[in-house]
């Protein structure tokens, strides 16, 4: 009979291809990882990785035993949804995951609401741009944007949310100096590795080079407050942001559909599903501002 805890310890570490990412994927200490996968090679009398020095490598037998334990994996989600699927108390653990702007920038007010008043559930906000996977349950609520609904796993249950538009925008302080000097190209503030979309190109402003690059969204921000250029935002960020305006003759793109995704089981536990009920209400009290069709914030008086 095999130990499942010893089976999720050494799936862990065939997924992250070492035993440093397998113990942070859990949130175990190193030794404990250690420890399972000896205790899983001891049982089965064969070695499952390879340990070089550039981490973890499986053998031939680690590999059929992946493929084994996969489906030991998909069996105990199976199981754990139905159970949680009869849980319908108003307490318990709730984790939603979303982009760290959506978290930010619009839904934490509403996560702060909803805490108040269900101060029995314990939430846990995972805002990160990696979606996570909600067949494995590392969460029970997504809000995500979905550009092809067919490509979402047929388990999960999807209710569709507003339209996501973006725009193109300056400081207020940048956009006054340029508006009264000579025109000039502005440089443009990329994201990481993005470039600069042939929608956002239609602007009265010219583009100037070299860009300006960061990669964490609120360094992008910062930088664009901060009158280094101007750079495409949602229009629930611009459009918000009383020190920030539209680019004169930009346009607005719609980059996609806001989803409300949930998992099999799982959403019939109540608390999930007053979760999403209370985050539907809210998207559609939201769909002008994500739009670009809400009056932008005025500038602060002078």
């Amino acid at each position: 009979m095999f130990d499942w805890d010893d089976v999720r310890h050494f799936l862990a570490a065939a997924r992250g291809g070492s035993v440093r990412a397998a113990a942070a994927q859990l949130g175990v200490n190193h030794s404990t990882v250690l420890r399972r996968i000896a205790q899983l090679e001891d049982r089965l009398g064969a070695s499952l990785f390879e340990r070089l020095p550039s981490g973890y490598r499986l053998t031939d037998t680690g590999d059929e035993v992946v493929a084994l334990a996969e489906q030991m994996e998909a069996a105990s989600n199976r199981l754990e949804s139905r159970v949680l699927g009869r849980d319908q108390g108003v307490r318990g653990l709730l984790r939603v995951t979303m982009a760290p702007t959506l978290a930010s920038h619009l839904f934490m007010p509403d996560l702060a609401e909803f805490a108040r008043k269900y101060p029995e559930i314990e939430i846990d906000i995972h805002s990160s741009d990696d979606p996570v996977n909600l067949t494995n349950r590392q969460a029970d609520v997504a809000l995500r944007v979905v550009y092809d609904r067919s490509s979402l796993p047929l388990n999960l249950h999807a209710l569709k949310g507003p339209a996501l538009f973006g725009g193109v925008y300056i400081s207020r302080a940048l956009l006054d100096d340029w508006k009264s000097g000579e025109p000039r190209p502005v440089r443009w503030i990329l994201k990481e590795f993005d470039g600069i979309p042939d929608w956002a190109r239609a602007g009265d402003i010219p583009i100037a080079d070299p860009p300006v690059r960061t990669v964490e969204a609120g360094a992008h921000l910062a930088a664009l407050h901060e009158r280094m250029g101007m750079t495409t935002l949602p229009c629930f960020v611009g459009d918000t942001d009383s020190r920030l305006a539209r680019v004169p003759g930009s346009r607005l793109n719609e980059h996609d559909t806001l989803w409300l995704l949930t998992q099999g089981e799982t959403r019939k536990t109540r608390r999930v599903r007053l979760l999403i009920e209370f985050m539907s209400r809210k998207l559609s009290g939201y769909a002008p501002l994500l739009a670009g069709l809400a009056e932008p914030r005025a500038a602060p008086a002078r």
